[in-house]
């Protein structure tokens, strides 16, 4: 089965909150992923998650969308330090390859965060439910829920 790709999960808002404790500025982008196909609108996901970091009344994240190497893009606004969520050791091992290279060609350090017990959720599971007709709303924050209702959101 092709992967597919929905840009926040309940797993991915968990590694937000953590991140924004942290750090003064978390930028979020959704960029392309070039193993994984965007099944959802970028700029509807964009105000998905906008909304949902304002329910969640965090104040210090901004939402971009991106085309390129995300390094390349963290560059250019400013960031310091790369986040990464991880599920299971074997995310570590695929984000710790990403991690070497990204300090090679950009000088930037990776920190990770773990999904705890929601290390279970990956997006292809979820799409593969929602493609099921499957209730998805206990895995998305709210107002992704929302947009993935709306069958006109969705890239085909």
């Amino acid at each position: 089965m092709q992967d597919h790709l929905i840009h926040l999960l309940i797993g991915h808002l968990a590694i937000v909150k953590k991140t924004v404790k942290c750090f003064d500025k978390v930028i979020i982008g959704i960029g392309k992923n070039a193993e994984k196909r965007n099944r959802v609108d970028k700029n509807k996901m964009k105000e998905a998650i906008e909304k949902t970091l304002k329910a969640e009344k965090i104040t210090n994240a901004e939402v971009i969308i991106y085309d390129g190497l995300t390094a390349k893009v963290a560059k250019e606004y400013g960031a310091e330090i790369l986040i990464r969520g991880l599920r299971n050791g074997t995310d570590y091992e695929y984000e710790e390859t990403i991690a070497e290279i990204n300090d090679e060609y950009s000088k930037m350090d990776t920190c990770y965060f773990r999904a705890g017990n929601l290390g279970y959720l990956s997006s292809s599971m979820v799409m593969e439910l929602y493609n099921a007709e499957e209730d998805v709303s206990k895995f998305v924050p709210k107002a992704v829920a929302e947009v993935l209702k709306d069958k006109k959101n969705l890239l085909i």
